[in-house]
């Protein structure tokens, strides 16, 4: 399965990319955990000190937000889903 990243986080990450080992049966928060290990530096940007998605940072699944749509960090995940973290977007 693959994160995509935008704006300041895939800066933050060196990628726009990342893959990680969670696939169908494991959760979002699965996925969430293994893109921060990968890349620790996104941790204080993505989450607050208690360790939950910070207000500004949206995160989809399948282009739904899984905390809307689904069961938030315990979304069963399943094959071919699309997993995107965006910053906070401003506009002029």
């Amino acid at each position: 399965m693959e994160w995509r990243l935008f704006a300041n986080l895939a800066e933050t990450a060196g990628t726009k990319r990342v893959a990680v080992e969670a696939g169908p049966g494991d959760t979002f928060g699965d996925a969430l955990e293994q893109l921060l290990e990968a890349h620790p530096d996104l941790e204080p940007e993505v989450l607050d000190e208690d360790g939950e998605l910070r207000d500004h940072i949206r995160v989809l699944r399948n282009d739904e937000n899984p905390f809307v749509a689904d069961d938030g960090f315990e979304t069963e995940l399943e094959a071919g889903d699309e997993l995107a973290m965006f910053p906070p977007v401003s506009g002029g």
